[in-house]
């Protein structure tokens, strides 16, 4: 049976794999959305948002990373986003 293993997919190791592939092949589609949580700081830590892929609506969340951190007007509840998901396995995704 090794050889199968040969043509399997290979699984990611970590969060910064699967956010770099997503970024880099990932379908795009538009989201909004619907809720922030804080940290201690009062600053935005996590959002939580929802898109549509082959007409079936998602639900995620992510932790902002740095970059996203230091644009929190752009993640308030209701705004626009751009999402990239993995058109396989539509509920894997990021925000761009």
């Amino acid at each position: 049976m090794p050889i199968f293993n040969f043509f399997r997919p290979k699984k990611l190791d970590n969060e910064a794999d699967r956010r770099a592939l997503l970024l880099r092949t990932g379908r795009v589609a538009e989201g909004s959305i619907f809720d922030v949580a804080t940290d201690e700081s009062g600053a935005e830590s996590q959002i939580f948002y929802h898109y549509e892929a082959n007409g079936v609506v998602y639900e995620s969340s992510q932790t902002l990373d740095d970059e996203q951190s230091s644009r929190p007007d752009d993640y308030l509840p209701g705004a626009r986003i751009v999402v990239r998901y993995d058109p396989r396995q539509p509920g894997n995704s990021v925000v761009v």
